[in-house]
Order: structure tokens, then C-alpha cells, then sequence
């Protein structure tokens, strides 16, 4: 369903991404691995349509997204620290994409309600994301990405920051949220323990390059 094909990437005189190539089929949740600054999250901002990449190409649904804008591609991102709105409310956050598409307000309060109870945050929605604990805004960020139903969701280090109790009960959390949902998800991560929970298939970044 995603084609990622011969990806580079540079940044001046540094090379970030070498002729990525990676495949995500409709419903799998696959996990990329690599140590910090190898580029990982470049490549989800060149799918994302953040960046557009020196050379390579990205398909969605067999259509060539490379140069489509951001908002055009129907994926949505988790990343690492929420990006969540300080002066709206939880269930403001999560209807926002919602709202940018035209829902009508009855069936965004239906999905809102939807997410908030699929999260366990049933009685937070008039609450100011600003007095969240770092596990519930995670969860949030996670709903506001999902509300929408995006073909594929990119998590980029979603479970930073956590301490490890937390983290290993929200990556089942994760895990179960995303196969509930039947979505299409390339998460990216350093920690393999982290990606055995989630994913049901793991690729390092390495293996996805094309070396001379």
C-alpha cells in the first residue's frame, strides 16, 4: 500500500537517507529501526510530505505522492512531543482534523466520543491538554491523528520520554489501538523491545538502503 523507492536524501554535504526502499501493506504495522540521527525520521517526513527528498519516490495506493502536498495525502503523524494545541481543549484536539475536512458538528462529536472512550479518557474531553500527564497527552495525539481515518499513520518515537513501566503498558496499548482500528501504521523507533509489542513485522534502516 505505502512504495517507498530509492529515497536520498542530503543535508549539505551529509547524506541522511541512501537510496531508502520500503513496502507497508494495507493493515500492517511495521516498525523501523536505527540509532539516533541515522535518518529515520527524515524518511517519515518525506512520506508525510514535509520534505521532498533529492531523488526517489513514495506511492500511496499504486499513485505517486511524491511532490503531492502535505495536506493532500491523507497520512497522518504522531511525533515524539504530541505537537498538541495549549489553548484547546482534549476534545478540541482530537476533532481539529475533523473540523479542516468539513465534518458536520454532530458526526465529529460522535468520532470525538468514539476516540476518547477507544483512549480511556472518556471524562477528559473539556479538559485543557496543558494539565495532561505525559502518557494521556500521548494518547491524545495518538486519537487526534486517528480521528480522521488517514490511509497510514507514521509514529515517530511515540513512547520517548516515559518511564518504563508506562511505556511498555502504553506500547500494548498502542499495539492493540492500531490493530483495533485496522490501520496502516511505520513507526519508528531505537528500542527493539518497544518494536517486538507493536509491530508485527521489524526492518532496520540499514537493510532498506541500497549500498554500492
Amino acid at each position: 500500500m505505502l512504495e517507498v523507492r530509492d529515497v536520498s536524501v542530503s543535508f549539505g554535504e551529509r547524506q541522511v537517507l541512501n537510496r531508502v526502499s520500503i513496502d507497508v501493506a494495507n493493515g500492517e504495522i511495521v516498525a523501523l529501526l536505527g540509532p539516533s540521527g541515522s535518518g529515520k525520521s527524515t524518511l517519515l517526513r518525506v512520506i508525510a510530505g514535509l520534505l521532498v527528498p533529492d531523488s526517489g519516490s513514495v506511492a500511496l495506493d499504486a499513485v505517486d505522492i511524491t511532490t503531492l502536498s502535505t495536506h493532500r495525502r491523507n497520512i497522518g503523524m504522531v511525533f515524539q512531543d504530541e505537537q498538541l494545541f495549549p489553548h484547546r481543549t482534549v476534545a478540541q484536539n482530537i476533532e481539529f482534523g475533523l473540523r479542516m475536512q468539513g465534518w458536520e458538528v454532530a458526526r465529529r462529536s460522535r468520532r470525538v466520543t468514539e476516540l476518547l472512550s477507544m483512549i480511556g479518557l472518556d471524562q477528559f474531553a473539556g479538559r485543557r491538554v496543558t494539565g495532561l500527564s505525559g502518557g494521556e497527552a500521548k494518547r491524545v495525539a495518538l486519537a487526534r491523528t486517528l480521528a480522521p481515518s488517514p490511509r497510514i499513520v507514521l509514529l515517530d518515537e511515540p513512547l520517548t520520554g516515559l518511564d518504563r513501566e508506562l511505556h511498555d503498558q502504553l506500547a500494548n496499548e498502542l499495539s492493540h489501538l492500531l490493530r483495533s482500528t485496522a490501520t496502516t501504521a511505520l513507526i519508528v523507533t531505537h528500542d527493539r523491545d518497544e518494536a517486538a509489542a507493536i509491530a508485527d513485522r521489524t526492518v532496520t534502516l540499514a537493510d532498506c538502503e541500497r549500498r554500492p
